[in-house]
């Protein structure tokens, strides 16, 4: 394993989780949680190449001191909730990549110690660090996750995705962030996936308008996560700030749960040239709306940097 993973000291060597003592952890149910922003922009943004299929991931090996800034500068700008630089990671995409199975393994752990470890830098009770799992869309690096139907059966889903909840797991994040969710199928598989390993989570679609990206009506989406134990919360991220009240009222009235909204800039990406083009149309004057709507946790996707959360904090403070 490189020196400069080795640095962190505090990431587990064993699977030490068990279940039992996830369940028992205090979730915060009322009032609302300011997630972080954007981690590829923010990277980009301190002079890092992300043009590789491991995308963000990379930096585990090569600069982990760059994804600790960033979580540090989210923190600073007063996000109450870092998530993991793990959502493009996987055990079969850091082979191909010409690593072992065991440094892939201990670099995906690695993603949720970094955080751990700013988190802790300071003693302010309440911050989460929360472990994220993107689609099997992502790990393709081909934009998929805003397509969704792979071609897959739901086992070759769970058995893609049991594997790294469990390393994820291994090293205690908070929560469980499901994120960029396109589809119903694999909305699914994660949702059983979930309250097998136990670990609160929320789960979050990528939409276009009232329906997922794959087409699906919301409603039907939301249906399938609401007798999810495991999930605490539900909602959407890397979606149009538009698309946001719609949906998180459609996630509240069907499932009963905490919603969690997290939409992008308001740009749109294209997947063959890796570029986004538009205007931001990030609005806090929709914020409001959005928790009055059931969000309790609440902050940014792509494109989405420090000082859009630190505005965002200031409005809600």
């Amino acid at each position: 394993m490189p020196a400069t993973a080795r640095s962190w000291s505090s990431w587990p060597t064993s699977p030490a989780w068990s279940a039992r003592t996830h369940r028992s952890r205090p979730i915060s149910q009322t009032g609302h949680m300011i997630i972080d922003g954007g981690l590829s922009n923010a990277l980009e943004d301190r002079g890092q190449d992300l043009s590789s299929d491991l995308w963000t991931a990379e930096l585990l090996r090569d600069a982990p001191q760059e994804i600790a800034a960033v979580h540090r500068a989210y923190f600073d700008a007063g996000a109450q909730v870092a998530t993991t630089a793990s959502y493009q990671a996987s055990v079969p995409g850091f082979v191909q990549a010409g690593m072992s199975s065991a440094e892939a393994e201990a670099l995906i752990r690695l993603s949720v110690a970094i955080a751990r470890d700013v988190r802790d830098e300071r003693d302010e009770p309440g911050r989460l660090v929360v472990a994220s799992v993107g689609p099997y869309g992502a790990v393709l690096a081909d934009g998929s996750e805003y397509t969704g139907r792979y071609g897959l059966t739901a086992t070759q889903l769970y058995d893609f995705h049991r594997p790294r909840l469990e390393l994820l797991a291994s090293a205690e994040p908070d929560m469980f962030a499901v994120e960029t969710i396109p589809d119903i199928d694999e909305a699914t598989v994660l949702a059983g996936l979930l309250d097998e390993i136990g670990i609160p989570a929320w789960l979050s679609y990528t939409i276009d308008g009232e329906l997922t990206r794959a087409g699906q009506p919301l409603a039907d989406a939301f249906a399938v996560v609401a007798d999810a134990d495991a999930v605490v919360a539900t909602g959407v991220n890397c979606c149009a700030p538009a698309d946001v009240l719609g949906a998180v009222r459609t996630a509240h009235t069907v499932t009963g749960k905490a919603a969690v909204a997290y939409p992008n800039s308001g740009q749109v990406w294209d997947s063959s040239s890796h570029t986004w083009h538009g205007e931001p149309s990030y609005d806090l004057g929709l914020v409001p709306a959005w928790i009055d709507a059931g969000v309790a946790y609440v902050g940014g996707c792509c494109r989405i940097g420090p000082a859009d959360i630190a505005a965002l904090a200031e409005s809600l403070a």
